[in-house]
C-alpha cells in the first residue's frame, strides 16, 4: 500500500518554495503521492452544486478567493523539482479541456519525469465553470468525459492513432513521444456515484472516491465494503475480472490522531481515532484490496503542514510498514 496526500493549488501556501517544501518533506517521509486539484476560473457566482457539502455550498475558501494554479503546469513544476513521488491530478475535470492537447501534456510531463504521472480524471461539478471555460454543455459531461478518456488511450497507445467521435475525431497523424509508463499513465476515476463507479470499471485503471459525499457517503468501513459489493457486481456486468481495478482512497478529514469520529451511520467514522485505529483501518482496507490511500494535512502555514505530515508517518505509518 502506499500514501499520498493534496498539495496547495490555492490559497496563502501556493507558492513554489512552500509548495515544494511540502512535496520534498512528503517524500522523505515515506509518502509517494502527490494530489493536486483542478480548477481554471472561478466564477464570482456559483450554485448549490458541490457535491461534498450537506447543503451543495462551496465550504472552503480558496476557491471563494477565485485563487487557483493550473493543475497540469503545476503537476510539471512537481514533477521537475522532486525525484520519486507520483504525481496526481486529484482529480482532473475532463472536459475543460481540448483531449489531444491534454494527451500531449500529460506525455510529454509522463515522459519528462521518468513516469511519475497519474491522471486522476472526473466530469465535473460546476456548471458555471464549464461555461467560463468554453466547454462542452454541462448536461453532456458524463459522454465527454467517456469520449475523451478513450481519445486518451487512442493517443497513448497507437502508433497511427485514429478516432471518430461526437466531440473529436482525427486520423493520420504521428503522436510522439508516448508516456514512459507503458502502456500509458494510470487513469484514476474519481467520484461515488453510480456512473463514476460504472465510468471506473469500464474506463478506468483504479476507482478513486472520496469518503465524504453526503449523497454517497464511504466514510465507514461497513459503508465501504457495501460499495465494493456494489462495484464487484458492475464489474461482472461488463464482464470485466474485478482483480484488474485498481482501489485508491481520499479521506480528507485525516490530518492528524485523535478522538475517534462517528460517522452518521453510528460507525467509527474511517481513519479517524488512534494511531491504532487508523492503522487498523488501513490494514483492513489493504485487505480489501486498496492500494492507495491519501490524507489532508494542509494547515494555514507552511511549518504547521510539515509538522503534520512527519507527525503522522511517525506515529501511524510506522505502524503499517
Amino acid at each position: 500500500m502506499d500514501y499520498g496526500f493534496n498539495i496547495p493549488n490555492g490559497g496563502p501556501l501556493a507558492h513554489n518554495d512552500d509548495i515544494v517544501a511540502i512535496c520534498r518533506k512528503g517524500e522523505a517521509c515515506g509518502f509517494s503521492i502527490l494530489a493536486i486539484p483542478d480548477h481554471i476560473i472561478i466564477p464570482r457566482a456559483i450554485g448549490a452544486n458541490y457535491p461534498y457539502s450537506p447543503d451543495g455550498k462551496l465550504n472552503f475558501a480558496t476557491l471563494g478567493a477565485g485563487e487557483c494554479l493550473e493543475p497540469l503546469a503545476l503537476m510539471a513544476s512537481v514533477a521537475a523539482q522532486t525525484k520519486t513521488a507520483k504525481v496526481l491530478t486529484s482529480v482532473m475535470v475532463v472536459p475543460y479541456r481540448e483531449p489531444m492537447l491534454t494527451a500531449k501534456l500529460v506525455s510529454t510531463i509522463d515522459h519528462l519525469s521518468g513516469g511519475r504521472t497519474i491522471l486522476g480524471c472526473g466530469a465535473g461539478w460546476m456548471p458555471e465553470e464549464f461555461v467560463a471555460v468554453g466547454a462542452p454543455p454541462y448536461e453532456e459531461r458524463g459522454k465527454v468525459t467517456d469520449e475523451y478518456i478513450d481519445i486518451y488511450r487512442e493517443l497513448w497507445t497507437k502508433d497511427a492513432p485514429s478516432f471518430k467521435g461526437k466531440y473529436r475525431s482525427f486520423s493520420d497523424i504521428y503522436f510522439a513521444p508516448k508516456p514512459k509508463q507503458q502502456p500509458h499513465p494510470p487513469i484514476w476515476i474519481g467520484g461515488e456515484s453510480a456512473p463514476a463507479m460504472r465510468r471506473a470499471v469500464k474506463r478506468g485503471d483504479a476507482w478513486y472516491p472520496i469518503g465524504c459525499n453526503p449523497r454517497h457517503p464511504l466514510d465507514s468501513l461497513k459503508r465501504y465494503k457495501a460499495a465494493l459489493d456494489v462495484l464487484k457486481r458492475m464489474a461482472a456486468e461488463e464482464k470485466r475480472d474485478f482483480k484488474t481495478l485498481d482501489l485508491a482512497y481520499w479521506s480528507v478529514w485525516t490530518a492528524s490522531t485523535g478522538a475517534p469520529v462517528k460517522a452518521s451511520d453510528g460507525e467509527r467514522m474511517l481513519l479517524t481515532g488512534s494511531a491504532d485505529d487508523i492503522a487498523g483501518d488501513l490494514a483492513a482496507m489493504k485487505a480489501l484490496g486498496v492500494k492507495h490511500v491519501l490524507f489532508n494535512f494542509l494547515a494555514a502555514t507552511r511549518q504547521e503542514t510539515l509538522d503534520r505530515i512527519e507527525a503522522f508517518a511517525q506515529t501511524v505509518l510506522g505502524k503499517v510498514r
